[in-house]
């Protein structure tokens, strides 16, 4: 939210954010619930979670670096194969 106050404009902070990290998790900020697919929630105990992209995980949905390991790449390694 942008708020104007004695001739300035200042941004506030949004009640949260995520944050995509290249070759790595979402980083997820503020007041939100994760729930599984049955609707049961997931405890965390912080206002920042990092979650899981690349499966890998011993503890989904959070992320505990096993990308690093595996070389998880969010990007394609090479151009597409218009053949396939």
């Amino acid at each position: 939210m942008t708020t104007q106050q004695g001739g300035r404009v200042s941004q506030e902070p949004a009640d949260g954010s995520i944050v995509v990290c290249p070759d790595g998790p979402l980083l997820v900020r503020g007041d939100f619930e994760i729930v599984t697919p049955s609707g049961e929630a997931v405890p965390r105990q912080r206002q920042t979670v990092a979650l899981c992209r690349c499966g890998a995980s011993a503890i989904k949905p959070y992320c505990d670096g096993t990308h690093k390991l595996i070389k998880f790449r969010t990007e394609p390694a090479g151009p597409a194969d218009p053949g396939a």
